[in-house]
């Protein structure tokens, strides 16, 4: 590890060998998004996207449940923000900046540039469903149940699931889901494909995502790299967009030494080891 592990206080961090294994730490409050969490999951992505030695993350929950979505803490002291009638304009750019903040706090999942694994159990409700949405792969456990909780707080999502849950799992499923804030559960997920495994408990959820944490990080990592930054640019891009960038990506980035340690292996019939 090139660096000292930052210490937070709403999440968890460890590095155990190529893995990053992330969670928040709230469990006494549903793992809920206080304010100190917003700004620390960004923080703690950063971190890790620093560490060339940290090749995928595992994000799970401490305690009972995923996350139990924005603390209603929060709720309150943005309504205390333009409760002022001779500061309302003011207030509302306050408002404006915390979302801003909010939003930066999920894209920091894309932005990183290993795979996140979300390994889901209990409860993922409201900014959880945004949260989920962003990262790169999703497993759950059998008692994990799913809601997207906004509409029922008269709130619009606005750190992530209108604008990246249809990718996902389709405009239609992604609107009725927004539209009624229907708790689902992980059998209903899985069909939704929101998730590609469900497993029979947290202790299962959990080894089946260090299981394949620990595949991912046996590849080729500039080519795991590569492989989220052209999944993100293809989503956003349109076809020809997307062959124009992964050509150019692989006219600079192909030749090197882990294609040179690919191609031995393959051909001395061992298991390759890539360099960090």
């Amino acid at each position: 590890m090139n660096t000292p592990i930052p210490a937070f206080e709403t999440v968890r961090l460890v590095a155990d060998g190529p893995i990053a294994r992330l969670s928040f730490n709230r469990p006494n409050n549903a793992n809920a998004f206080d304010r100190s969490m917003w700004d620390e999951l960004p923080r703690a992505l950063e971190w890790i996207g620093t560490q060339r030695s940290l090749r995928v993350v595992v994000l799970s929950g401490e305690g009972k449940h995923f996350t139990g979505g924005i603390d209603l803490s929060v709720v309150s002291w943005l309504m205390e923000l333009t409760a002022d009638p001779q500061r309302a304009t003011r207030g509302r750019e306050d408002v404006l900046a915390f979302i801003e903040k909010a939003q930066h706090a999920f894209t920091a999942i894309e932005r990183c540039p290993v795979p996140v694994i979300a390994a889901i159990h209990g409860a993922c409700v409201g900014a959880g469903v945004d949260l989920i949405a962003a990262c790169d792969l999703r497993l759950c456990s059998a008692d994990a149940r799913f809601c997207v909780k906004e509409i029922d707080l008269a709130v619009v999502p606005d750190v992530g699931t209108l604008q990246r849950l249809s990718h996902v799992i389709g405009y239609s499923a992604t609107a009725e889901l927004s539209y009624s804030a229907e708790t689902f559960d992980a059998q209903r997920a899985l069909g939704l494909r929101l998730v590609s495994r469900v497993c029979d408990n947290k202790e299962a959820l959990l080894e089946a995502a260090n299981q394949l944490a620990q595949d991912i990080a046996s590849k080729p990592p500039t080519t795991v790299r590569g492989i989220k930054r052209n999944l993100l640019w293809s989503r956003d891009h349109s076809v020809q967009d997307g062959l124009a960038f992964v050509a150019t990506w692989n006219a600079a980035m192909l030749v090197g030494e882990d294609l040179a340690e690919a191609v031995a292996a393959a051909q001395q019939k061992r298991k390759a080891v890539f360099a960090d």
